[in-house]
């Protein structure tokens, strides 16, 4: 089949036509083109505009413009309250084309055969991981709850026992219709993913999902075909919430795995194929099910599975690993993963103060690229420094491609020194710049009236630096 576009691409003209045109500036902004031109980006969201929900002769043209913005991939939400998760939501295959929306939530899987020590044990510590990275808090987001004892009260206690010890939202695992149920019944009203509808039980699921007003994942293991015609089947039945699970197979299944994804997102996102723009699930837990002698083959497996998985379109990863080590990369992954392409990361800038500094504490600078603002604050922070950083506002780009691009220069450091009045918390006039920044030292000292010391290359030498030159 020829591939074509699924998706119009859209330009701000597209929408403003379809808008009432009043200009009400109820949406926050000053026209309805600014509006369009905000949608187009997905920076506003179509129920901003006020005249298209509340006036009757705008019904058309909402629906319209819902059909015209809708993502390629459904988005579904998981859970309830603050810590309910999206789930798809995609516009796009490739993350250079447009930001992605909706970071792959992971979960970590405890079973029903567990003792209730370490069913709370494993769950808490899903909800307690959290590691800062450039100034974010990467988490994980859900527990799934697996029946490998294929009884339905076991199954009941054990989803009881997890929403007791915490408000992550749950997936539950089980091809058996009465055992979902059971789980279902020990969590009425909170909204869990129903793992996983078959050719076989798919009807008996689909109650359950109508019935608790769930979303439901449709498995398929290796067969596209059979995958679609699920999806297909259970919509024409009336669930509208659906996550497909092609099969995640490690080892020499590998390829076949990520042949799959790749088919399903490039049917929805290139081809526009409704019956398979649903987000897809990723298990990477099926590293374990070819064990080795030593569990840490088995984590290694897994983490890297989860890490391919993440690059190949996964809306939602289920784990079984819970060490950081295996966790760590991933998280890191998914945060670069979903980042905006097009806007640098940055951090807010002025004087930044470390310890406990005094009038004769040194004065550093360093740009406002989040990864560089936190890489030398690591740096100043384990060594103990007491001194201020000054963060110049360079649109997010680091040091040397500030300078190269013309963003960190001389007037604008001898400007912030102005701006933080940082003269009158020191009585010095002595400034460190970054090794990388030596060019601009003769200008800086110019302009500014300061003493300009060019510091080390690497952050990590400065305690060394201060230590030899600062007097």
């Amino acid at each position: 089949m020829d591939e074509k576009v699924g998706v119009k691409d859209l330009s701000p003209i597209d929408i403003y036509m379809q808008l009432p045109k009043t200009n009400c500036k109820k949406c926050g902004l000053e026209n309805c083109m600014a509006f369009a031109t905000k949608l187009v980006n997905r920076e506003t969201a179509l129920e901003f505009c006020k005249p298209l929900l509340e006036e009757k002769q705008y019904a058309k043209a909402y629906e319209k413009l819902w059909n015209m913005l809708k993502p390629p991939v459904k988005e579904v939400t998981i859970g309830v309250g603050d810590k309910s998760v999206k789930i798809g939501g995609k516009l796009v295959m490739y993350r250079h084309e447009f930001t992605f929306h909706n970071p792959t939530p992971i979960a970590i899987d405890v079973t029903d055969e567990m003792s209730d020590e370490e069913l709370v044990s494993r769950t808490k510590k899903v909800e307690s991981f959290s590691y800062i990275y450039i100034g974010k808090e990467l988490k994980l987001n859900m527990v799934a709850v697996r029946s490998t004892s294929k009884d339905p009260e076991k199954f009941k206690a054990a989803v009881k026992k997890v929403g007791e010890n915490t408000q992550l939202p749950l997936i539950l695992c089980s091809l058996q219709p009465e055992v979902i149920e059971a789980g279902l019944m020990a969590m009425p009203k909170s909204r869990p993913m129903i793992y996983a509808a078959t050719k076989d039980n798919w009807k008996d699921m689909a109650e359950l999902a109508l019935m608790y007003n769930c979303p439901l994942a449709i498995f398929a293991p290796n067969d596209l075909k059979l995958l679609r015609s699920l999806a297909k089947t259970l919509m024409e039945y009336g669930v509208k919430e659906l996550l497909l699970d092609p099969g995640t197979f490690p080892d020499e299944g590998l390829s076949d795995t990520i042949s799959n994804f790749t088919m399903l997102r490039r049917a929805a996102c290139r081809k526009g194929d409704d019956l398979l723009g649903f987000p897809l699930i990723g298990t990477p837990i099926t590293a374990w099910t070819q064990r080795d002698d030593i569990p840490e083959v088995n984590m290694w497996n897994e983490a890297y599975l989860a890490g391919m998985l993440l690059a190949r379109y996964a809306d939602l990863l289920i784990m079984h690993s819970n060490e950081g080590w295996v966790l760590l990369p991933n998280v890191i992954l998914r945060q670069n993963i979903y980042t905006d392409p097009r806007k640098p990361v940055a951090v807010e800038t002025g004087v930044k103060t470390f310890g406990e500094p005094g009038e004769n504490s040194p004065v550093l600078i360093t740009t406002n690229f989040a990864l560089t603002y936190y890489t030398v604050a690591s740096d100043i922070e384990s060594a103990g420094l007491d001194c201020y950083l000054i963060v110049i506002d360079t649109e997010g780009l680091a040091v040397d491609s500030s300078v190269a691009g013309r963003k960190l220069t001389s007037d604008k450091v001898a400007e912030t020194l102005k701006e933080t009045k940082i003269e009158e918390k020191v009585k010095h006039r002595k400034l460190i710049i970054p090794g990388k920044a030596a060019r601009l030292s003769g200008e800086i000292q110019e302009l500014s009236g300061w003493e300009v010391l060019v510091g080390p290359r690497d952050s990590s030498e400065i305690p060394k630096f201060l230590q030899d030159h600062w007097k």
